[in-house]
């Protein structure tokens, strides 16, 4: 196969939250002194092939468990359509997703071993969560959970750990707004697939409750985000220029308004999930430039 093709199975434009999300870390420990470009490149490669290996692992078990064949596609519906049209087989997929957790996790087992020993249990939970995410913890209602702990407090705390060598309350609090806000991310993509994932035995909160009141949890996550900031501010855990992540409140309310009006109608949806995703990148950039900017006041 070309290279091409598995460059296309890692589904690229889902990879740019990475890099996004982990410069929060980044930044977080340059504010304090802390940066090497050694080890924030490889950190970098590190976090990238673990985001590969769980879009490539969920691929694989989404097409096993026969979800790929009855998901609606949305512009943001999760898997390449690389194993349905034949293109990849799926044996070959597995390998490459194993492949790319094992030395993603080598990565993170050699920051251990040179910047200290407390990184493992990070380094094992994300590895752990990566591979069993789709068989398992999907279908016990903690897969927004899971993903947002992995897309925020785990790789900015891992981000910042590498620079820093210790962990930080301040990082942790920098993690937590993109935590919730790829938590979220993964809720409103649940919407259209809610019958599909609950015929594959799947357990989440939309499934549970409905449309209707789901829309209003996500109404409800995505204010908690933004009280978020203003609560670790009041508390001195993030700086005052990380108010500059306010600027995308109109990308949150064209997205809470489109949730509330078009829940029901997923075709009406897709304008308002558009703007979620634009809003959980852009508000995890400006945290990131908000840190950057502390350094001038």
């Amino acid at each position: 196969m070309s290279l091409k093709t598995w460059f296309n199975e890692t589904r690229p434009p889902f990879l740019l939250l990475t890099p996004i999300t982990y410069s929060v870390g980044i930044a977080s420990a340059y504010i304090v002194g802390s940066f090497d470009v050694f080890r924030a490149l490889l950190g970098l490669v590190g976090v990238l092939l673990a985001h590969i290996s769980i879009n490539v692992i969920n691929d694989y078990f989404d097409y096993k468990s026969g979800l790929d064949f009855t998901t609606k596609p949305t512009p943001f519906s999760g898997g390449s359509g690389m194993l349905i049209s034949g293109t990849l087989q799926a044996k070959d997929v597995y390998k490459f997703a194993v492949g790319s957790l094992i030395i993603g996790s080598a990565i993170g087992l050699y920051f251990a071993y040179t910047m200290g020993w407390m990184l493992l249990p990070l380094v094992a939970a994300a590895a752990i969560s990566i591979y069993f995410y789709t068989p398992a913890f999907s279908h016990w209602y903690i897969g927004e959970i899971i993903t947002g702990t992995n897309f925020g407090p785990l790789m900015v705390l891992g981000g910042y750990f590498i620079m820093a060598g210790q962990y930080s309350y301040n990082a942790l609090a920098a993690g937590v707004i993109p935590g919730i806000l790829v938590g979220t991310l993964l809720f409103l993509n649940e919407f259209p697939d809610m019958e599909a994932d609950e015929g594959v035995g799947r357990k989440n909160v939309v499934i549970s409750l409905g449309l209707e009141k789901a829309s209003r949890i996500y109404v409800a996550l995505i204010a908690a985000t933004y009280a978020w900031v203003l609560i670790c501010i009041a508390t001195s855990l993030l700086p005052i220029t990380t108010l500059v992540t306010f600027i995308t409140l109109p990308t949150a309310l064209k997205a809470t308004r489109g949730v509330l009006r078009d829940h029901g109608d997923i075709g009406k949806l897709i304008p308002a999930m558009g703007a979620n995703v634009t809003l959980t990148l852009n508000m995890t950039a400006w945290t990131t430039v908000g840190l950057l900017l502390s350094l001038l006041v």
